[in-house]
């Protein structure tokens, strides 16, 4: 999937809530409109630019300008619609997140972010998130912080309660490597200090038939033509994801997964997603595939009909699980190196 194509299906996933109305003076929104479209334009050249370094350089200066940017009193009312970023908001408004990509390139992506807090004074408290994912090979068995984060691209977030204690669950998209994406699951709280913790002892596999171990996130890794469904349905209140296999026998082969038809699931219990082998008991027919497909045409192409009819669905809160047509899959690629590396650093 071009990349381009791919970020325009992230933007309109990842506005999921909207704001509180605005406490903005007149003059600040005039200030912040004026900084949106600054914004604006880094951000198609920090995406779209054929060229690394003016990638790099308008990511350098995007960052600068958003910054100064959320420092304007009460600018977490302000929307930045027109950013090139996909922004996510937490269902209780507590907080949300920018999240996007730098390309470096065909085997090196780097994913960027910033949580911006919702205060009663209007006062920015901000955490940048750094990307760490290339220097771990263990992503899955740690507690990590806003400076070692595994990085993603957010689309929704789920909150939870355990003990009085809120949790946030973000779903998030990796442009992995060239033949394979991945997507993340990923259980988020803020500590005493207000500071954001990413991971803990909170999938659990405990009822599944074959044990095993709690993992403090969850991914699944596939191939990068399969439209994998990996989403939170709020009538079930399960995290829904596509059952993985092999199309070619190669289990070993990430990039060959693809959905077989059956569902496994999640369901929050006693402060864990606690993972349901299979929640369906009729698979789809041939050629039918779940909500997201609704995102294409025929063709594998964005639709944008149906991007804006998602986005206004996520918006209201509502979603569906309807079965719809999927895009035939190409002949397996060669495997490639992948764009994170393992290795190269301790984990924190």
């Amino acid at each position: 999937m071009k990349l381009t194509r791919l970020l325009a299906i992230l933007l309109i996933l990842a506005g999921t809530a909207q704001a509180q109305p605005s406490k903005l003076s007149s003059a600040d929104k005039t200030l912040l409109t004026a900084y949106d479209d600054s914004l604006k334009l880094l951000s198609q050249k920090m995406v779209f630019s054929e060229n690394p370094a003016e990638r790099f350089r308008a990511d350098s200066s995007f960052v600068r300008v958003l910054m100064r940017a959320l420092k304007t009193p009460y600018s977490y009312y302000f929307p930045f619609d027109s950013m090139n970023v996909a922004k996510l908001y937490s269902p209780d408004s507590a907080f949300r997140i920018f999240t996007w990509q730098l390309k470096k390139d065909e085997y090196v992506l780097i994913q960027k972010g910033v949580i911006q807090m919702n205060t009663k004074d209007g006062a920015l408290v901000r955490h940048p998130l750094f990307d760490y994912s290339m220097y771990t090979p263990r992503p899955l068995d740690s507690v990590r912080t806003a400076k070692n984060w595994i990085g993603a691209i957010y689309y929704k977030a789920v909150v939870k309660e355990h003990k009085g204690k809120k949790y946030y669950t973000l779903l998030g998209f990796d442009d992995f490597t060239v033949n394979s994406n991945k997507k993340w699951m990923e259980v988020m709280h803020f500590d005493e200090t207000g500071q954001p913790v990413f991971g803990g002892p909170f999938i659990s596999f405990k009822e599944d038939s074959i044990k095993k171990p709690t993992q403090f996130r969850y991914s699944v890794e596939y191939k990068k033509e399969a439209k994998t469904y990996f989403n939170y349905d709020p009538d079930l209140d399960l995290i829904i994801v596509d059952h993985l296999i092999s199309e070619s026998d190669e289990p070993e082969k990430k990039f060959t997964y693809v959905p077989d038809g059956d569902y496994e699931a999640f369901k929050w219990k006693e402060g864990q997603w606690v993972h349901v082998d299979k929640i369906f008991n009729q698979k789809l027919k041939d050629g039918e595939f779940p909500q997201e497909s609704l995102l294409y045409d025929e063709n594998g192409n964005a639709d944008e009909s149906k991007l804006e009819e998602h986005s206004n669905k996520n918006t209201n809160k509502k979603g569906t699980t309807n079965p719809q047509p999927v895009k035939k899959t190409t002949p397996t690629p060669a495997p490639v190196p992948p764009k994170k590396k393992t290795g190269g650093g301790a984990q924190k």
